[in-house]
């Protein structure tokens, strides 16, 4: 695992890139500059890494594009000590943004190679996030409450169950919708059986998949 002086040149201009398009919060891009990004591909795509672009990474699944992570990570507010739920682990890249940020970091795969495969790069990398094989639509209902939950995959409608998982006051970000495109909506949960949802601009996102899959 080489992160070179090269490498991070390319993270300080990438941090520069999603910067320059928007993002404010010096915390999430102080992140991104310290993470390899490069260690979440194949050493094949390493020249990849480093561009504000999505990329496979097996399974049907992609690592977000930066600007992506960092918005989805902005909208939600993360404060020092919060206890995040995050929907679709994927390579990892996303759970140490919020790892960095503070965050007391549940995460929820449902493909089992990736599950397998992202602990043990995880743990090489020294991030610990509580890691679970299983479906997302269920959430980690013997850990709730959650005070922030982060959603990364598509879904159809906002999951009911992670509303349940949701204390009062928190906040969830999910994209949301059918079509190739999707609304990034903002979810404050505002009582025990209440929430104000807010729409925050159109992305695009893998669906997000019930049941568990190998």
């Amino acid at each position: 695992m080489n992160d070179s002086y090269r490498h991070k040149g390319l993270r300080r201009k990438l941090a520069a890139e999603v910067r320059s398009k928007g993002i404010k919060d010096e915390r999430i891009l102080d992140a991104i500059e310290k993470i390899p990004r490069h260690f979440f591909l194949d050493s094949s795509f390493v020249e990849f890494a480093y561009q504000d672009k999505p990329f496979p990474i097996g399974s049907g699944q992609t690592i977000s594009q930066p600007y992506t992570v960092a918005f989805q990570t902005e909208l939600l507010e993360i404060e020092k000590g919060d206890k995040v739920l995050e929907i679709g682990t994927g390579s990892g890249y996303q759970a140490c943004i919020l790892l960095e940020l503070g965050g007391r970091v549940y995460s929820i795969e449902r493909h089992y190679a990736l599950y397998v495969k992202t602990k043990k790069l995880l743990g090489q990398m020294k991030y610990s996030p509580k890691l679970y094989y299983g479906d997302g639509y269920k959430g980690l209902p013997a850990f709730a409450p959650f005070d922030k939950i982060l959603v990364t995959a598509a879904a159809p409608s906002i999951p009911e169950a992670l509303i349940q998982q949701l204390k009062p006051g928190g906040m969830m970000v999910i994209p949301v919708g059918k079509a190739n495109t999707q609304v990034m909506k903002k979810i404050y949960k505002t009582g025990p059986d209440s929430y104000e949802e807010k729409d925050c601009g159109h992305f695009r996102f893998v669906p997000m998949l019930g049941d568990k899959a190998k």
